[in-house]
């Protein structure tokens, strides 16, 4: 279809939406593609929908390839299926919830495993059924808390989830690595760069877990890589290099010390250098009160214990922890446990009284450290883990800094931000449990199905091209998802430019070239320019003034290379262009 601009819905914009606030989000606005219905939704008008249909597209050909098969399941879903995954709960407020005129409740869907997980029991029963991947492309809703970055972080957004299903962990694994090559090839095509980096699962479930992150400074994920080696994971997921297990009994008998005021880390390390210990922040142990809440469930009080010098991290806890969640603890929570004394909390009663301990892996089985004695105005030194006290278990809790170690090499760690645009998981035999999926074997008994999940982020890799492929006067479009291969640009007083505009269009049209032509009259050539380099189409065709010496002139959006073509040639020449 030839796309006329004198016809085409589209206005663009000169200025920003004021509620703009990264690249993609202005340029997707001013440039026509989409417009705003309310906070985190989004119309996608005529050249917006071109782009999201050509990135799904590609997303499709790529599942394709490996063998998926696409199916299309309903967005508003009962609430029997999330009852019975416990998700009803786990998703808390993220969850669209509503009710049909009988009282039944439903949810407009944030994902589906439940309802792929249906289908295959209620379709396959045999071994020879399987391995099978399905997967579907359609608009998920989630209740967004704080809806922003346009299209980036909406309430409403385009989603490809896949689902593999196979009788053991090594079909498992295959079906893995099957959509990992397939997404690599994906984003390729798309012209977006991203970093496979490791990831938690969080309340999907599962055991290994990967993200594909465009490295952009304007990403809300932050994550880390190694300058040394190929290592890199969301800093959820980071593990840091940490010092060796030691010999508990290597270290002197606990003492306590007197310090008053000290209210701070700093105050306490001025305070214990005066009575003789040779120490700095790192040789202290902070202990921070939280609190977590399960979904459904009262608040339960955690502390959780890191060297001095460092601050912990509750961004990183939260994705550890999700669905639970997790906040700071106030006073009232402190004050129900009245052997804790705040500002000298020592890791010593922790267990006797019942409160849950979590040490980051930097406080290594074995170390010795000045920490709170549980009495106003003291502190203890030569607190050991693993006589004195025993944590319950181990959990990432410190923020993650520049120059922290790579747990593979050593190496240094470089921190960067990034947008997620796809995340695979194995899953396993969870959602499996739940609704008994199995499949009779070989041998006449029974096989529980593991599966595995695979999204990708399709209305969100939009926005993420433009992040890393804009400038100053509009969007770049990679070719395999610009709304056209070449913008036709007529100049000139007179009809004679509109018309060779438009037989060069017909004429490419014909050639299998997708085509914009801008034939309005009476718009200055200017206006046409700025639209042109606004609407990102990565070939420019200007037909102005060179007409009447028989050339037009060829652009190239993302480097700017300007180049006159005879007219007689010009067909042929943008054809070989786009073929390349």
């Amino acid at each position: 279809m030839l796309l006329r601009m004198s016809s085409l819905f589209l206005r663009t914009l000169r200025e920003d939406p004021a509620d703009a606030e990264v690249p993609s989000h202005k340029l997707l606005v001013r440039a026509g593609y989409v417009r705003r219905v309310a906070p985190g939704i989004y119309s996608w008008l005529p050249l917006g929908k071109l782009v999201l249909d050509n990135v799904a597209r590609v997303v499709r050909e790529e599942m394709n390839r490996i063998g998926g098969q696409e199916v299309l399941f309903p967005a508003l879903l009962p609430r029997e299926f999330y009852e019975d995954s416990g998700r009803w709960t786990d998703y808390g407020d993220q969850l669209f919830r509503l009710q049909d005129r009988k009282g039944g409740d439903y949810v407009l869907g944030p994902t589906h495993e439940e309802l792929f997980t249906d289908l295959v029991k209620g379709e396959y029963s045999s071994y020879k059924d399987y391995p099978v991947i399905l997967y579907q492309v359609q608009t998920k809703y989630r209740d967004e808390a704080r809806p922003r970055a346009g299209v980036l972080r909406g309430r409403e957004f385009v989603m490809k989830d896949s689902y593999s299903f196979d009788l053991d962990d090594a079909g498992l694994e295959r079906s893995y690595e099957l959509h990992r090559s397939a997404y690599n090839r994906l984003f390729a095509r798309l012209g977006v760069e991203v970093r496979t980096v490791f990831a938690v699962s969080g309340a999907m479930g599962g055991s290994a877990s990967e993200e594909f992150l465009a490295p952009s400074a304007t990403g809300e994920d932050t994550f880390v890589q190694c300058t040394n080696c190929d290592y890199a994971a969301n800093t959820e997921a980071v593990e840091l290099a940490v010092p060796p297990a030691e010999d508990p009994s290597g270290h002197a008998a606990m003492v306590e010390l007197d310090t008053p005021d000290t209210p701070t880390i700093e105050t306490l390390v001025e305070s214990v250098r005066a009575q003789g210990y040779d120490v700095d922040a790192s040789g202290t142990l902070k202990n921070v009160v939280l609190k977590t809440c399960r979904p459904g469930e009262d608040w339960e009080l955690l502390v959780v214990g890191v060297p001095g010098d460092r601050d912990v991290s509750l961004d990183r806890l939260e994705g550890q922890f999700e669905p639970t969640e997790v906040a700071q603890a106030d006073a009232d929570d402190i004050a129900a446990h009245p052997a804790l004394v705040r500002g000298y909390i020592g890791p010593q009663i922790l267990r006797e009284e019942k409160v849950r301990y979590l040490v980051d892996p930097s406080v290594v089985p074995g170390s010795s450290w000045i920490t709170g004695a549980n009495q106003p105005d003291k502190h203890a030194a030569n607190v050991v883990r693993g006589r004195d006290f025993e944590p319950d278990g181990e959990i990432g809790a410190v923020e993650v800094r520049a120059g922290d170690r790579c747990a593979r090499c050593g190496g240094l760690l470089a921190i960067s931000r990034g947008i997620e645009l796809g995340h695979i998981f194995q899953l396993g035999r969870k959602y499996a449990d739940v609704q008994g999926l199995d499949a009779l074997g070989a041998d006449g008994k029974p096989v529980r199905v593991t599966m595995g999940s695979y999204g990708v982020g399709v209305s969100r890799s939009v926005a993420a091209i433009i992040e890393q492929s804009h400038d100053d006067k509009g969007i770049i479009w990679p070719r395999e998802v610009a709304p056209a291969d070449v913008h036709i640009v007529a100049t000139g007083k007179s009809d004679d430019q509109i018309e060779a505009a438009l037989r060069i269009a017909g004429e490419l049209e014909e050639r299998g070239v997708r085509v914009i032509v801008d034939d309005r009259k009476g718009v200055s050539p200017g206006v046409k320019f700025n639209d042109s380099e606004l609407i990102g189409v990565p070939t420019i065709l200007v037909v102005g003034r060179g007409l009447a010496d028989g050339v037009v002139e060829l652009k190239d959006r993302a480097t700017g290379d300007r180049t006159e073509v005879a007219l007689d040639g010009v067909v042929d020449r943008v054809v070989e262009v786009v073929a390349s």
